[in-house]
Parts: C-alpha cells; structure tokens; sequence
C-alpha cells in the first residue's frame, strides 16, 4: 500500500468530511499560518504520537514543501494507515 498525492490548493477535497489533517512541520512554522482544522505533530514526533490518529480515516498530511510530508506518508503507510494522502508542494505552493 501507497500514499497518493494531491494539490494542496485543493486540500478540501483530500480531507472530505471525515479526514484528519496534519500539519508535520515545527511549531514556530505552524504559528505562521497553517491549514484550517491542521493538527501540529511535527515529523520528528509522529513515530510516539500516531496513536492520536485514527488508522481508520483518511490522514492528510501537510509541510512547508512537501519533502516532510512525503515522509510522514511513507511512515504511515507502512504502520498500516490504509488512506493517506500527501498534499503536493506544501504550504509554499498554497500561497503561505
């Protein structure tokens, strides 16, 4: 099982009504502006803090540039996460 891709500026149909939306970038980059309904795990804590995500619903993951949310997908992927999808280009191609 892979992750997909898909635009960030777009980010409302990859999340639909019933995803989760995390944002793996620092702290002090979130606090400039994030996606509305983002959950801050930074990539760093997301191997002791996949719990907090439900493995059941789609998890959209989000990063400055897309590099760390390839990443953070990869790394869901294959703890079994069956719906994840990495928003292409980051919060640089959103206009952030």
């Amino acid at each position: 099982m892979t992750h997909r891709n898909h635009p960030v500026t777009d980010y409302a149909t990859a999340v639909g009504a019933d995803g989760q939306l995390v944002d793996v970038r620092e702290p002090d980059e979130v606090e400039s502006g994030s996606l509305p309904g983002a959950v801050n795990i930074p990539l760093g804590d997301l191997p002791d803090r996949i719990a907090e995500l439900d493995a059941k619903r789609r998890v959209v993951v989000l990063c400055r540039s897309g590099g760390r949310s390839t990443t953070a997908s990869e790394l869901l992927t294959a703890a079994g996460f069956a719906d994840v999808v990495n928003l292409e280009g980051g919060m640089l191609a959103f206009g952030n």
